[in-house]
């Protein structure tokens, strides 16, 4: 009797784990982590409100967010990485990732792989530092919508007052001036079928958006650099 219940504990515990990786990429949720370090990956789109096609490749906000709870509740984390290949997706969403980040009060490092595109912008720079790999990209745009959109003055003031959140944050969060990001995201001769300006490694970081050039190595490094002299204070 007792070997059975173990049986069916042990499934359960394998079918728990095959769905955190299936969702999260994690092997255990954020109260459980081994590390004192919350890892948190940022892949695909970002999913808000709306559920995204089955064939999209998508990050859902309300994963993330008791991730990020955790890191500032449990005291057994000290830092937060965020890895992000992204190629945007929801505003709302991502501003509310964004802000969660920004606001946390221990350490953060974002890094940058193959793309952080669109709201992915804002979501690298929320961190306390910054870094991208070197053959990665960033696309600057203006605001998108889909779908019915009423072509009057209210809707089109609404839309420039979100990009100008959008805009304001990446300015508060980086080193970029607003003139900068703002000739960057109305560029017209960057992309070929599209306005807006796409940024290499090097690029990001010339332009202020982005702090450093760098790897896993370096990520983690300035993470742990961070951390030691916030347990020193």
């Amino acid at each position: 009797m007792k070997e059975k219940e173990q049986e069916k504990k042990t499934a359960a515990e394998e079918d728990s784990t095959k769905d955190l990786i299936k969702e999260l990429g994690l092997l255990t949720t954020g109260t459980d982590f081994d590390s004192d370090v919350q890892y948190i990956n940022i892949i695909g789109s970002i999913e808000g409100h709306n559920v995204l096609p089955p064939e999209n490749k998508a990050t859902k906000y309300e994963h993330l967010i008791p991730q990020l709870i955790a890191v500032e509740e449990n005291p057994k984390l000290k830092g937060l990485l965020v890895v992000l290949n992204t190629v945007g997706g929801d505003v709302e969403a991502g501003l509310a990732l964004a802000e969660m980040i920004s606001t946390l009060s221990k350490p953060t490092v974002s890094l940058v792989l193959g793309g952080g595109h669109s709201i992915g912008i804002p979501l690298a720079v929320a961190t306390d530092y910054s870094f991208i790999a070197k053959t990665a990209t960033m696309t600057l745009h203006p605001i998108r919508t889909t779908g019915l959109v009423i072509t009057s003055e209210t809707t089109f003031d609404y839309m420039r007052k979100t990009q100008d959140r959008v805009i304001d944050f990446i300015e508060d969060h980086s080193g970029a001036d607003r003139e900068k990001i703002v000739k960057l995201m109305n560029c017209n001769d960057n992309m070929s079928n599209d306005v807006g300006t796409i940024l290499f490694g090097k690029e990001a970081v010339e332009t202020g958006i982005i702090d450093q050039v760098g790897g896993v190595a370096e990520a983690i490094g300035e993470l742990r650099k961070r951390i030691g002299e916030n347990q020193d204070q």
